[in-house]
Order: C-alpha cells, then structure tokens, then sequence
C-alpha cells in the first residue's frame, strides 16, 4: 500500500525508540527513564485536575506552566515555550530555526533523532566527529576560512556518550556563531551537568531545551520546554500553531507544574541517581569495564573482552535490558541507565556471571 505515500515518506528512516516489553519481572536499564516515581506532589496535582474541567480544552500557551519555569530559571515567561516532550519541542526547532542555506552543524555521535528531523525537514547537515575521547570540542565549531555554520545543535551533556562540555566551552561556540542559533539539548543536565540556562539573556542566538522525562521522572506525561530569546520562541509558537494549538492537556499541566515547585523532591531524587551511578562505574570498572566518565543518568561502557551485542544479548536473557547501538566508533559499547541500588547490584551480578 506504499503507492499512497507521499514522496518525502520513502526516503524517511525513521527514529527507533528503546524497547518498551510487556515482559513482568524485567529489569529495563534501556530507555533512560527514572527509577524513582515522579514527585507525590505532582501526582497528587494530577488527580486532583481530573474533573469535569477535562471537557474544557487546555490553556494553549501553556501559561501557567511558562511562569513556574521562568521563577525557577529567573528569564520571563515570554522566554519559555512548552510542547508534548522535548522530542516535540525539538521538531519544532528543526522546522522554525534550523533550515538554512549553510548546513546545520551536529556531532557524528548524537541523539540520533536529530538526523531524523533533517531527513523529515529537508535540513541539510554536516556531522563533526567527537574527539577520541568521545567529547565535544568547542573548537570544531567555530567558523573556519572555509564554511560557516547554518545553525547548531549538540546534547550537552552529550548522549549516548554522557560526557559534558563545560559551561564555558558552550560559551565559546554561542559567542564565536551570531550569526546562527545554536541549540543546546540538556535533556539529562540535572546528573551533572552545567546548564547554558545561564547564558540565554546575554546570547539572543542561544536556545536550551530541557524536558520533564528524566530528572522529574515523568517521561510518561510527555512535557518538554526550552528557553531562549523571546524571538526564538516566538517563531517556534507559529509553527505549533501550525500543528497543534493546544499541546499540553490539562493532566500535564498541572503535574508539571507542581513537579517544579517540588524542588527537594527532585534534588534529593537526582542525588541518589547520581550516587548509584557513582557506584555502577565502580563496579563495571572492577569487572574490566572502559566507563566513560557521566553526568548523565546512564554510563556508556565498553569491555576488551567481550563483544556488546552479545553482553546486551546474554542479558536479555536474564531479564535484563540495555541498550546497544551497531552504529560505527560506538558498536562495542553499551548504555546502561542507572536503576535502583537493587537493580544495578543485579546487573553487576549477571555481568559477572557472564564474564566468568
């Protein structure tokens, strides 16, 4: 039935999410969700807007929502837009900001929704190699003799790798582009990392985009924003107005809302991620494991020994997932997301069965 397609649909190679089993007893270190529940504050706020109010469609700017962000980031509610995931909100920036004659500039080992949005787009795009250490260098992203970027876009820190670049490099790369916005997906900032949030009112250029899926632990509600200057998220309002005017329903709204204004909940949640993740690089390092360094809520780790697909497969077996990517420099390595204390210890335990 392929003959219905239209013409940009055969060329599409389309994002592959983490497996998501119906499988009971399964230890799901694959997809980078929370092992902790969202904030009790946040559900309750979610029962209690469950009322007849639902018949009333929501309010399509998000407001209240834009100012519990704004008080926390200390920028203006005008410089908050919010959509369903930052996967959304990402879409949107593809679409509003990041086609250009010159190709928009990327790492070659990124989140790999970003050379899907170029396909989907139209968005020419040059891929700049990590260093052999797998970081980014602020330095392969300024404008050389020769090309200019288009736009900029980076996951800082980065995934699947989890290296951070410092606040201070990100500066490097907004400062020495004006010409062009450079987009900085933080996604996983709260592990470790050092927010350019910070930067937004000096760098009209500069775009951040965070979500609610992973520190706030409530990828299931689907909420993701980003800030920058009141230009840039004006144009990314018209283009959601162009798809979808009321994007976050009321559910989201108010658990979002109230996941924000629960400030210890999330710190001391982020806190006993980071703990456990400090604990696994240990011990996957005992076990003969290369770890790259993480601030992120995953560890990305190779073994000399032993091929990835067949430690993620040796795994499965045992109930637990992980995530291989057989994508080149990165083959032999595995994502591991930080679970529970109980959970990692089980990993731990069946990676030594494995190896013998």
């Amino acid at each position: 039935m392929s003959r219905y397609w239209s013409p940009v649909v055969h060329g599409l190679d389309p994002y592959v999410p983490g497996e998501q089993p119906r499988v009971d007893n399964l230890i799901k270190l694959n997809t980078n969700e929370s092992p902790y529940g969202p904030s009790p504050k946040a559900i309750a706020a979610i029962r209690n807007a469950a009322d007849e109010a639902l018949r009333l469609y929501p309010d399509p700017r998000g407001l209240g929502l834009c100012e519990a962000l704004a008080k926390r980031f200390g920028v203006k509610p005008e410089q908050i837009f919010v959509g369903n995931g930052s996967d959304e909100v990402l879409a949107h920036i593809f679409h509003a900001l990041l086609k250009h004659e010159r190709a928009l500039w990327m790492p070659d080992i990124t989140y790999s929704f970003y050379p899907v949005y170029c396909g989907l787009y139209g968005i020419a795009y040059e891929s700049i190699a990590l260093n052999e250490d797998f970081c980014i260098r602020a330095d392969d992203y300024l404008p050389r003799e020769d090309a200019r970027a288009g736009a900029i876009i980076f996951a800082n820190p980065n995934a699947p790798t989890g290296r951070p670049l410092a606040l201070g490099e990100v500066e490097r790369i907004v400062a020495a582009n004006p010409q062009c916005v450079v987009v900085v997906d933080e996604a996983y900032v709260d592990f470790g990392g050092e927010s350019a949030v910070a930067l937004v009112n000096q760098y009209p250029n500069l775009l951040v985009v965070q979500t609610f899926s992973k520190s706030r632990a409530l990828a299931g509600l689907r909420v993701g924003y980003a800030i920058g200057h009141a230009d840039l998220i004006e144009a990314l309002e018209r283009v959601k107005n162009c798809f979808n005017s009321y994007p976050l329903d009321r559910l989201a709204l108010a658990g979002a809302m109230a996941s924000v204004e629960d400030e210890a909940y999330f710190r001391e949640t982020c806190d006993k991620v980071i703990a456990s993740r400090d604990q696994l690089t240990g011990d996957l390092t005992a076990l003969g494991f290369e770890v790259l360094p993480s601030a992120t809520n995953f560890v990305f780790a190779r073994h000399p020994d032993h091929d990835a697909a067949g430690l993620a497969k040796a795994l499965r077996e045992r109930a637990i997932l992980v995530r291989h990517f057989a994508k080149p420099r990165i083959d032999q390595f595995l994502r591991i997301t930080i679970g529970t204390e109980a959970q990692c210890a089980k990993l731990v335990t069946a990676l030594r069965e494995i190896l013998g």
